[in-house]
C-alpha cells in the first residue's frame, strides 16, 4: 500500500472523527444548557432546539467548515504537476 492511500485514509478517518466529534458535543450542549434559542443551519435551514436538533447542526456546521477546504486541497493537489518549473 503506497503512503499516499494511507494518508487519505487519515485524513479521512480524522475528518469522520471530528464531525462525530461536533455531534457529540452539540447532543450534549442540548441536553445539558437550559434556555436556547433554536440554531438555523446557514441562518436559512431551522433546526428544533432538541438534543438530535443541536447534534445535526453542529455535525452539519463542522462537515461544511472542514469540508470545503479540503475539497479545495485534493482539487488544488489533483492538478498540481510535481514536473513543472
Amino acid at each position: 500500500m503506497s503512503s499516499n492511500v494511507r494518508g487519505h485514509r487519515f485524513v479521512l478517518g480524522l475528518y469522520v472523527i471530528l464531525v462525530a466529534a461536533a455531534g457529540t458535543a452539540g447532543f450534549l450542549a442540548g441536553t445539558f444548557v437550559r434556555d436556547l434559542t433554536a440554531p438555523r443551519f446557514l441562518f436559512v435551514i431551522p433546526f428544533p432546539a432538541t438534543p438530535v436538533g443541536f447534534a445535526a447542526y453542529g455535525a452539519l456546521t463542522i462537515a461544511l467548515v472542514l469540508g470545503l477546504p479540503l475539497v479545495l486541497v485534493v482539487y488544488v493537489s489533483s492538478e498540481l504537476d510535481d514536473d513543472a518549473v
